[in-house]
């Protein structure tokens, strides 16, 4: 595993910090209720602890697979924990394991994904193009090793532990983009770092 830099670390954190404005922009006009989000941890992690962070591999996770085609080939994850999936569907006034609970993740799941791969695209002028999102329910151990599974070239991981905030009720969630082998590197390099 590579190190990075502070200043590499900083464009990371900063690509993190607008990728969060804009989606919590585009949530708040689909859900049509105040959001905010906030990124307390920003990092680049070997696969190992970055899956450490969002929890234990039996822990049951909702998640969002969204992958990235084009410039830059990578996959990104968010996994919500139950509890945070259950107060995000409940304020709508929706069952969690529902077709309408499920198509509500799914739906901030795209959201959240684009935005950040939208800010990515243009501030390393790459052309990348998001797949549909797959939501996805199970134990985090089994999410992981079915994404690790169709890709066994991932080094490592950008890690964007988030808190979202709609209507006052928070929802925690940990967003995971995992590149192709050599893919932080390229991305940094696109970032002129």
């Amino acid at each position: 595993m590579n190190t990075y830099t502070d200043l590499q670390l900083d464009a990371l954190r900063e690509l993190a910090n607008i990728g969060s404005g804009n989606a919590g922009t585009a949530l708040s006009q689909m859900l049509g209720r105040s959001v905010d989000i906030s990124v307390p941890t920003a990092a680049v992690l070997p696969l190992p602890e970055a899956v450490a962070i969002a929890g234990e591999p039996d822990d049951l996770r909702y998640g969002v697979v969204v992958r990235v085609l084009g410039g830059f080939d990578a996959i990104v994850l968010l996994l919500f924990p139950e509890a945070d999936a259950q107060t995000l569907c409940g304020i709508y006034g929706l069952e969690l394991d529902t077709p309408d609970g499920f198509s509500l993740l799914g739906e901030v799941g795209n959201i959240l994904g684009t935005s950040y791969i939208n800010v990515l695209a243009r501030m390393t002028s790459m052309a990348l193009e998001p797949t549909p999102p797959q939501p996805v329910r199970d134990m985090l151990g089994a999410i992981l090793q079915t994404v690790l599974v169709s890709r066994g070239d991932i080094e490592g991981a950008l890690v964007l532990d988030s808190a979202l905030m709609v209507e006052g009720e928070e929802c925690s969630l940990s967003f995971l983009m995992l590149p192709a082998h050599g893919g932080i590197r390229q991305l940094l390099e696109r970032l002129g770092l």
